[in-house]
Parts: structure tokens; C-alpha cells; sequence
């Protein structure tokens, strides 16, 4: 059985920060799902495009 982690985010912008987890994650999962989603509550400097 494998392990999959999921890292959902609106990643607008993607910063350092967010690289370093998914850098992390995928040394610690043997799956990582990076998962962009659209915040209507958020004014977004790129669109999902």
C-alpha cells in the first residue's frame, strides 16, 4: 500500500515556502498530489489558465 499526501492550495503566488513543502513532502511520501484551486475570496495576481 502506498502512502499519497495531498497539498491543496491556491499557490497565487507560489513562494518559497510553499516549494520547500512540496520539496519536503515528496521526500516523506512515496505520492504527493499538489492540488491548485480557485479562492473566490481571494483577489488572484494570475488566473487558473
Amino acid at each position: 500500500m502506498s502512502v499519497v499526501a495531498i497539498y491543496p492550495g491556491t499557490f497565487d503566488p507560489i513562494t518559497n515556502g510553499h516549494a520547500d513543502l512540496i520539496e519536503r513532502g515528496a521526500r516523506m511520501f512515496e505520492r504527493l498530489i499538489v492540488s491548485v484551486a480557485a479562492n473566490p475570496n481571494k483577489q488572484p495576481l494570475f488566473s487558473l489558465e
